[in-house]
């Protein structure tokens, strides 16, 4: 098996794990590649082939991911089109879609024994479309969020299902997340946690100008309409796994529906998500 190894150089401490995961991979007989600006980072590391990113994803059957949700989601954006799984070492803080922390880089040694299992995480696709007809998308794999922009005070939202108002609200945003993103903004905002190889469309509100928002759970197979009215031709702006997409208007609709695209999280421990919940964000019962 090759593994591409992708560390994030801005996080503490990642080098070092992914120098660590390099070594744990090749003991264990794994072929190792890495991009090329990293040549001289890994230039102490025998045995690692250095190739641009393009031949690492074509060339590996798995990512080894070393830096935190964030890293990951980047990485998920660059290779999820291809299906290649990928596990994630935490070098961060919460690191709710790693599978490992920093220290245990170790059981790296599972993959090559073929003992791990594979979670196909859903993802989103949002599309907006222009009164003129133009259409962009992207597509996320933790949430797609529609807030005010800074020439915009206050946004009044529609979200229509199948040509039915769903609900129409005032509020600073809203955010469509899937299951993956729903320990992330939508937690923040008051949404529950999903176990995240369900499928499903999570619809939470930002700050509502309303006693009674609440969450509202989705089918996968729901295709959602939203038009934003804002005052004085102000925008909102569509975000999508935190980096900016486009700005909206008035006049344009933003589409939010299942994702033709899956990515694949390699899991070595069972119950590992709620692992991570219990211990990072609740206090554990004692005994």
């Amino acid at each position: 098996m090759t593994v591409f190894v992708y560390p994030n150089l801005l996080k503490s401490g990642s080098i070092d794990c992914a120098k660590k995961a390099c070594k744990t991979l090749l003991d264990a007989g794994a072929e190792v590649c890495a991009e090329d600006k990293y040549r001289d980072i890994f230039s102490d590391i025998n045995g690692l082939e250095f190739l641009p990113i393009s031949g690492c994803i074509a060339r590996c059957g798995c990512v080894v991911v070393t830096g935190g949700d964030g890293t990951i989601l980047r990485c998920s954006h660059e290779e999820n089109v291809h299906g290649k799984p990928m596990i994630g070492i935490n070098c961060g803080t919460l690191g709710f879609m790693t599978s490992l922390e920093a220290n245990d880089t170790d059981k790296l040694k599972l993959i090559c024994e073929g003992k791990y299992s594979i979670s196909e995480r859903m993802m989103l696709r949002a599309r907006v479309i222009r009164a003129d007809g133009e259409t962009l998308f992207a597509d996320a794999l933790n949430d797609a969020v529609i807030s005010k922009g800074e020439d915009c005070k206050i946004v009044d939202f529609e979200v229509s299902r199948s040509g039915g108002i769903v609900s129409a609200l005032r509020a600073d945003g809203v955010i469509f997340s899937t299951p993956t993103g729903a320990s992330a903004y939508s937690l923040a905002a008051g949404g529950p946690i999903i176990e995240p190889d369900m499928s499903c469309i999570e619809f939470s509100q930002i700050c509502a100008h309303s006693l009674f928002a609440r969450t509202i759970v989705f089918s996968p197979s729901a295709q959602l309409s939203i038009r934003c009215r804002c005052k004085h031709e102000a925008h909102t702006v569509l975000t999508v796994d935190g980096s900016r997409i486009a700005s909206v208007s008035s006049d344009d609709t933003v589409v939010i529906e299942r994702s033709p695209l899956v990515t694949r999280i390699i899991e070595l421990d069972s119950g590992s998500f709620f692992a991570t919940i219990n211990r990072k964000l609740m206090k554990p019962m004692k005994s």
